[in-house]
């Protein structure tokens, strides 16, 4: 049986106590047929590392992380996507141990090949971020190139939202993106990646939003969306759509007057239920790295920690859970 060094937690503790991450050896699983082992070379952080460190019992000892990108060792007896020696990215899945171990397991259907021009801290960015965004503008609002309208990114500046600005700015070339920034140094950073208009998100938001939009939005995604249904109300016009990714129970009611739809969106939904097209997040991670190597967009990474180690996985929860981090944070190289 292989081990790997492995880092994660055995109780719910906050970033700031020491014993809140931990390195230890664990055994790895058996090589599934569909599944890859790749030498992990960098893992970027995101909020639900947080949610789940906080509020998921260990059970032992469990592995966080998701998102990650490296290269492939050996594959499974049915494996036919990669090869050992192909560099790979992608971000996981919820219910096997996370990326934040210098040996992964992961299935094929669910990996993407690195972009060739990126590093691997840059790669590493992108995988969760990356399919939340398509998911949401091509799979649950199945915008189109040809999609005309208004779209509001609310949290434009974390990783999904930038990440989505730079899609729709590639490719949802009819569609007006407004996007909610918090300060001057984040409505740069969302207008540099495509936004048309910003709005600030700690002000009246339904007023700055109907002032550029005065027939209100076609689409609304949020990853913030505690106790912001009436205001989305006001903001959406009739038969609009919002896609939320955050968690928590939603009373929509107050959307049923302009049959507004909700969505929730979960990236790891495909790989959780095995479904039928599963494979949809190989393919789309392909053409994300098309997209990156072609020069149309890039990576989101504003952050980098060396090496990938305990100590530096409790720094970077701590700055993801400030709630004032830019773009993605990432860690790269082992100790």
């Amino acid at each position: 049986m292989k081990t790997t060094t492995a880092i994660g937690y055995t109780q719910n503790l906050p970033a700031t106590d020491p014993k809140s991450l931990i390195s230890q050896e664990i055994e790895l699983p058996e090589l599934g047929p569909h599944d890859l082992l790749v030498a992990v070379e960098a893992v970027s952080v995101n909020p639900v590392d947080m949610k789940v460190r906080l509020g998921t019992p260990a059970d032992g000892f469990k592995v966080l992380g998701f998102d990650a990108a490296g290269t492939v060792q050996e594959v499974g007896s049915a494996v036919t996507l990669f090869a050992p020696g192909d560099e790979v990215y992608y971000a996981g899945s919820i219910d096997r141990p996370g990326t934040n171990q210098r040996l992964h397991l992961v299935d094929e259907r669910i990996t993407g090949r690195k972009p060739a021009t990126l590093s691997f801290a840059e790669a590493a960015a992108l995988p969760l971020t990356a399919i939340t965004a398509w998911e949401t503008l091509f799979d649950r609002l199945q915008l189109t190139e040809q999609s005309t309208g208004t779209l509001l990114v609310v949290g434009a500046t974390g990783g999904v939202g930038s990440i989505m600005l730079a899609l729709a700015e590639v490719l949802l070339p009819k569609v007006t993106v407004i996007a909610t920034a918090s300060d001057d140094e984040r409505a740069a950073w969302a207008r540099d990646l495509g936004a048309e208009n910003t709005v600030n998100h700690h002000e009246d938001l339904a007023a700055q939003v109907l002032t550029l939009a005065p027939h209100g939005v076609d689409w609304l995604f949020t990853a913030h969306s505690e106790g912001q249904l009436e205001t989305y109300a006001q903001i959406v016009h009739p038969f609009g759509q919002v896609v939320a990714i955050d968690d928590g129970s939603r009373d929509v009611s107050p959307l049923k007057s302009k049959s507004i739809s909700w969505h929730w969106e979960l990236m790891f939904t495909r790989a959780l239920y095995q479904t039928a097209d599963m494979i949809e997040q190989h393919r789309l991670l392909n053409k994300v790295a098309d997209l990156v190597d072609q020069g149309q967009i890039r990576t989101t990474v504003t952050s980098t920690l060396t090496p990938i180690s305990a100590k530096n996985l409790r720094h970077a929860h701590e700055l993801i859970e400030s709630g004032r981090t830019l773009g993605k944070l990432v860690l790269t190289g082992w100790e």
